[in-house]
């Protein structure tokens, strides 16, 4: 869908979480990814940014007319509130708006919005229903709670950036913010099953603590377990994926291939297909760790069938005998690839400031219900006036907070619109 107009999703009746009241205090990756998801499927999130600048996400990487592109997509379906939280005036009006909340969302700091009089035990006697999503390099507990931590520290502290390279070399960048996405889809989660958790047991609201590095170490499979039975620390392989055979990237004329053909039958279809019959046949290559005890000759074998061929040729053989195979994508591609299109993964995005970009469609499918692009990203202060009546100011009040520096965007002209 293109979206251009600003609409208040919580009238969108077709959608899974219409109603809900979201209140986003974060700024930059992990609090605002995980409202952005909130807000797809219907959620009205209000997100308050500092007036003046607003969040910094606006103005990072590519920016066009001034606005980061990212920005565009991170902050859809939202309403912008610019609020200043350091003087009383503004945290008296994130109070007002708590009150009927449903949701908060924050990523800062441990102990920042309790030096603002914002900490959660006053915001549940002001909402015993609320469920707060509180994401953080470390966690709200522990001896590392005050230190700043952004997502490439969660990621390293969770063990990600140990294995994220090729053997010997310095460990890389996955190259992109995966510590914040991975911590925002956890809280999303846990946000989910706490409004479950009220709404069918009738449970009080509760907070959902979610660390940076937890997050993290929440996807590393069996990393830990495989060092408490055996002492085994997992090392760097590269583009392999160790203990799974044959399972690599593999040079061509024009780049290279993934294939994946630790599957029994699929190894056996693999060999066949590059001509190498005597190692589809051979007993002791039947199972994966016979397959593991050789795979520098597997990978060898492989590779040398690939690097005479082109991407598009390896890949149409491999499909012919249905062994998983796929190229490494670039925007580009992705942009041009008909499934992603065929899946509405790539829409049209119409900006308030005249643009149309392409944008990452919605993620998960949904049958009934589905995620949709209702509104484009707002300036700052696009929906202040507004919200500050819906808690109650009178325009006289609104001017006065405006005069005084609390918010931007709230122009008394325009009381009467």
């Amino acid at each position: 869908m293109v979206a251009g107009a600003r609409t208040n999703n919580a009238s969108i009746p077709d959608a899974a979480l219409a109603g809900l009241r979201v209140v986003e205090l974060g700024q930059l990756i992990a609090g605002p990814f995980a409202t952005r998801l909130l807000a797809e499927f219907g959620a009205d999130v209000v997100k308050i940014e500092p007036p003046g600048a607003g969040d910094p996400l606006r103005n990072w990487r590519l920016l066009q007319d001034g606005t980061s592109v990212w920005w565009q997509v991170q902050s859809r379906n939202k309403r912008s509130l610019a609020l200043d939280l350091r003087q009383p005036e503004g945290q008296e009006i994130v109070r007002r708006l708590v009150a009927e909340a449903d949701v908060l969302v924050e990523n800062f700091r441990p102990g920042t919005l309790e030096g603002w009089g914002l900490g959660w035990d006053v915001l549940h006697a002001l909402n015993p229903k609320l469920v707060m999503l509180r994401i953080s390099g470390y966690g709200q507990t522990g001896p590392y709670r005050d230190q700043p931590g952004f997502g490439v520290i969660g990621e390293a502290m969770g063990g990600l950036r140990h294995l994220t390279a090729e053997p010997g070399r310095v460990p890389v960048r996955v190259g992109v913010s995966i510590g914040d996405t991975l911590a925002a889809l956890h809280g999303t989660i846990g946000v989910l099953m706490a409004l479950y958790h009220h709404k069918v047991h009738g449970g009080p609201g509760q907070v959902i603590d979610v660390a940076l590095h937890e997050a993290v170490f929440n996807v590393m499979e069996s990393l830990i377990p495989e060092y408490s039975a055996f002492g085994v620390v997992r090392e760097a392989a590269g583009s392999a994926l160790p203990g799974i055979a044959p399972s690599n990237a593999y040079r061509c004329l024009d780049g290279y291939v993934l294939v994946a053909g630790n599957g029994d039958g699929i190894f056996k279809r693999l060999m066949e297909a590059i001509g190498r019959a005597d190692l589809a046949t051979a007993p002791d290559l039947a199972d994966n760790a016979g397959r593991v005890a050789r795979v520098e000759e597997l990978d060898a074998a492989i590779g040398a069938w690939t690097i005479t061929r082109t991407v598009p040729d390896v890949l149409a053989v491999l499909a012919r005998v249905r062994v998983p195979a796929g190229r490494i994508y670039t925007a580009k591609d992705i942009v041009e690839d008909p499934h992603y299109r065929a899946r509405d993964m790539i829409l049209e995005q119409r900006t308030r400031d005249g643009h149309t970009l392409e944008v990452p469609g919605i993620v998960p499918k949904m049958s009934a219900t589905p995620g949709a692009v209702r509104t484009s990203a707002p300036r700052l202060g696009d929906d202040t006036l507004a919200v500050l009546r819906e808690v109650g100011l009178t325009d006289a009040q609104i001017a006065a907070l405006q005069a005084a520096g609390v918010v931007q965007g709230a122009d008394p002209k325009e009381a009467t619109a």
